[in-house]
């Protein structure tokens, strides 16, 4: 099988998701798509997979134009995406998750036992012995994994696009992935592979395709690429935004200042010592980017300084003074707010109108002897709305019908407004799912936020770009401890995406290994 796209594009009025993009998947080959969030890589594989239709271009398959395609004519057709969030019905059964949609019946009746046996064969067929009989609830993140494929596998895949398998799995469960992945190569699958992690590129890809913007801007068999030409083609990039010159004070107490990360508890998937991690400072006004790869522990970081967990224990202080926070109130009482990465699942609510999502964090502090005071709520979402440039400037409007980098002015507006009194902004992967022309939009309120308003704003990404874009100064995360702290303006993304890519190092090959 030969998956062929040409000059594939797609554009949302003004904006540019993919331009012009043209590769070629082929049988028993892995083919790796890189780039930086926001440079069209889920763009490409919702083409593929039928979930959005290309303004442009062709995808042919074996040399036949694949026309209109739909969710379900791609998996037909052979096209079998498995993306980060597998889309698993917990409550389902492993084998009724396998069959949802496609259900053997006997008139009204399903056949489970039929279709309990069917997929056992297809699990084992990946070599896994996982129990079709289980409820997806109960499985690991990489038990997961192992099911998604063991479909796709069942629906005769012959193109399988992986969306940042390894994202949420343990090293030993990303281990028997890539073994698996080997695995089906040589028995002929074609497999789009979209990563952050070289490693994993440089140890199981054949051939490899950089986007950025919307563009595909490199390919190159991977026998002659080397990690280090990776992490120069990544880096190779203008920043989305236009740094300021702005001078730091940091001649006074630091508004947040992490004194200790203790991740004992999770030694064994993160390998941390509280002994070995260096402080992190925020000062007013200062911007500090926490630097890591997906598992690095910077998302752990930000909820156990926020309270949203209890099994990492992190001492910091606020002005100065020893603090703790035992839950997310305690958190709010003393200044700090968090804006999450899923704005979707742990943010906004979506059905509400974008007021009242501004609005709900202070709508005691604005009420008039235990009554909403609906005119002061007005006020300050007006305020809120025109400090972040919102789009459209209109509060009756669900949340749900913004776009996504205007819905994340909204949840930053949650803690920004005028009657809310956080000092402090943990913001976790500012720009996920965010294009390319609202990142600059992000940026600037950020700016405005800590420039302004005199708050320490301390940012997770993985995204070099990202850090010398909006940072004053770097933490880099790896393995639940800081391990370097960097002034950007000594700095370039070269340098950042090498400090947790080195480039001295070369994966060994996967090999085949115990499958969960």
């Amino acid at each position: 099988m030969t998956v062929s796209l040409t000059d594939l594009t797609k554009r949302y009025g003004a904006t540019t998701a993919l331009e012009n993009v043209s590769l070629t998947i082929k049988s028993g080959t892995v083919h790796a798509l890189l780039g930086h969030n926001g440079a069209g890589k889920s763009t490409l594989i919702k083409c593929l997979g039928g979930s959005i239709r290309p303004s442009s271009g062709t995808i042919r398959l074996n040399g036949s134009t694949l026309a209109h395609l739909s969710p379900r004519s791609a998996i037909d057709a052979g096209i079998s995406i498995i993306y980060q969030h597998l889309g698993l019905i917990d409550h389902l059964t492993v084998a009724e998750n396998m069959f949802l949609g496609t259900e053997l019946t006997s008139g009204p009746f399903v056949k489970s036992r039929k279709q309990v046996a069917i997929a056992a064969k297809s699990l084992a067929r990946i070599g896994s012995r996982i129990d079709p009989s289980t409820p997806i609830a109960e499985l690991s993140s990489g038990q997961r994994q192992m099911v998604a494929i063991a479909k796709a596998i069942q629906r005769d895949a012959q193109l399988l696009v992986l969306d940042e398998p390894t994202a949420a799995l343990s090293p030993v469960e990303a281990r028997a992935l890539g073994a698996l992945v080997g695995r089906l190569r040589s028995e002929g699958l074609a497999i789009l592979y979209v990563t952050h992690l070289l490693n994993e590129v440089m140890a199981l890809a054949d051939e490899v395709t950089v986007l950025r913007n919307g563009q595909a801007v490199w390919a190159s068999d991977m026998r002659t690429v080397e990690k280090a030409d990776l992490v120069r083609v990544i880096s190779e990039s203008s920043d989305t935004a236009p740094r300021d010159t702005h001078v730091i004070d940091r001649s006074g107490k630091p508004a947040l200042a992490v004194t200790s990360i203790d991740t004992r508890a999770d030694v064994d998937s993160l390998g941390a010592e509280k002994s070995t991690s260096l402080p992190i400072e925020v000062y007013p006004g200062e911007i500090v980017g926490l630097y890591g790869l997906i598992g690095s522990g910077r998302t752990r970081l930000l909820e156990s300084l926020y309270g949203a967990r209890t099994d990492s224990r992190v001492q910091f202080e606020l002005n100065g003074l020893g603090a703790t926070a035992q839950a997310p109130r305690d958190a709010l009482a003393k200044g700090i707010a968090l804006v999450p990465a899923d704005r979707h699942k742990q943010g906004l609510f979506l059905s509400l109108p974008a007021q009242e999502n501004t609005v709900t964090s202070v709508m005691s502090l604005l009420s008039r002897t235990g009554f909403r005071h609906v005119a002061r709520e007005r006020d300050v979402f007006n305020d809120v709305a025109n400090l972040m440039s919102l789009r459209p400037h209109n509060g009756s409007l669900a949340a749900d019908r913004f776009s996504g980098g205007n819905q994340q002015k909204l949840l930053i507006s949650r803690w920004v407004n005028q009657a809310s009194k956080a000092q402090v902004l943990l913001v976790d992967d500012p720009t996920q799912g965010v294009d390319v022309g609202a990142r600059g939009e992000i940026y600037r309120v950020l700016r405005q936020l800590a420039r302004l308003k005199g708050m320490g704003i301390l940012f997770s990404t993985n995204e070099p770009e990202e850090i010398m874009a909006l940072a004053d100064r770097c933490a880099v995360i790896e393995r639940g401890r800081v391990s370097q702290v960097i002034d950007v303006s000594d700095t370039n993304a070269e340098i950042l995406l090498s400090t947790i890519h080195p480039t001295n190092t070369r994966p060994t090959p996967y090999s085949e290994g115990q499958l969960v």
